[in-house]
């Protein structure tokens, strides 16, 4: 996650709750907030003003990863319990306002907040999933960027893996709700694509659909053997028979991506048409 100079100088001025409506950091409580993100600062002597530590801290992390640690331990709810004058929602919304140039946002989870890539939001799923306990948008955006945060670190066989994870969980979830008498992951994403394609009409053998369309389906199946095969050979699942370079695991991430997507959408196009009940 990389910031703009100026978002990271604003975001360092939200830590130290200098703004009205954030809580209050004296110096102490700053050492202990970065502390947590891996620093080893003591207080005492010399200690420059609060909210120039700040600032000086979120730029060392500006670029890493505990960049994102940072944001879910300012907005702990249960810190704005002692603030009489904000309220953490609408400190968020002042995040975003910095963010958005940045292209992320905060995002309320649960209890706690957590950064996303405001790109990032490649699979809308429709309110019929959102219930969901064991797939929602939020989960699968989680998913999309565990991808992204180990291309951004160099660990591409981890983000191989994550993709076909992805695409896993998206089979089992739609086959879930589609077949009273569903498999469930038996871990060969192959077999579990080919009975979610069959559940969705998505057989490239059909005779009444276009020859370029065919064409597209038979290009999904080929995604599915291609992210089965980088997995086993290029992920960290097996142990790496071939080091997959970056392009390799973007090219997993976002074919990944793509079929999820296109999975969800023909779902509820074909359950708005009355072509699929759930179950």
């Amino acid at each position: 996650m990389k910031l703009s100079d100026f978002s990271a100088q604003r975001i360092g001025e939200f830590i130290a709750g200098d703004p009205e409506g954030w809580p209050y950091r004296s110096g102490p409580k700053l050492v202990a907030f970065f502390n947590k993100m891996g620093f080893r600062e003591v207080y005492g002597q010399g200690f420059p003003s609060r909210a120039t530590f700040a600032k000086e801290k979120v730029a060392e992390l500006n670029g890493k990863p505990k960049l994102k640690d940072a944001f879910r331990e300012m907005l702990d709810l249960r810190l704005w319990l002692e603030v009489t004058t904000g309220t953490v929602e609408a400190c968020a919304v002042q995040i975003n306002e910095i963010l958005k140039y940045d292209g992320y946002e905060v995002v309320r989870d649960g209890n706690f907040y957590k950064v996303r890539e405001l790109a990032g939001a490649v699979i809308e799923v429709e309110n019929r999933f959102a219930e969901s306990e064991e797939l929602s948008e939020l989960l699968i955006e989680e998913q999309i960027q565990k991808c992204r945060d180990k291309v951004e670190v160099g660990d591409y066989s981890g983000a191989i893996t994550n993709a076909r994870s992805l695409v896993e969980a998206v089979c089992v979830k739609i086959e879930a709700d589609l077949d009273a008498n569903a498999l469930g992951n038996d871990g060969d994403l192959v077999k579990l694509f080919n009975r979610v394609r069959k559940l969705l009409n998505l057989d490239p053998s059909r005779q009444d659909i276009s020859e370029s369309l065919k064409q597209v389906l038979s290009g999904l199946s080929s995604i599915i053997n291609g992210l089965a095969a980088m997995r086993n050979r290029m992920s960290d699942a097996h142990g790496v028979a071939y080091k997959p370079s970056r392009h390799h695991a973007k090219l997993a991430v976002n074919s990944a991506k793509t079929l999820a997507d296109f999975l969800f959408d023909t779902v509820s196009y074909q359950i708005e048409k009355g072509g699929l009940k759930k179950k």
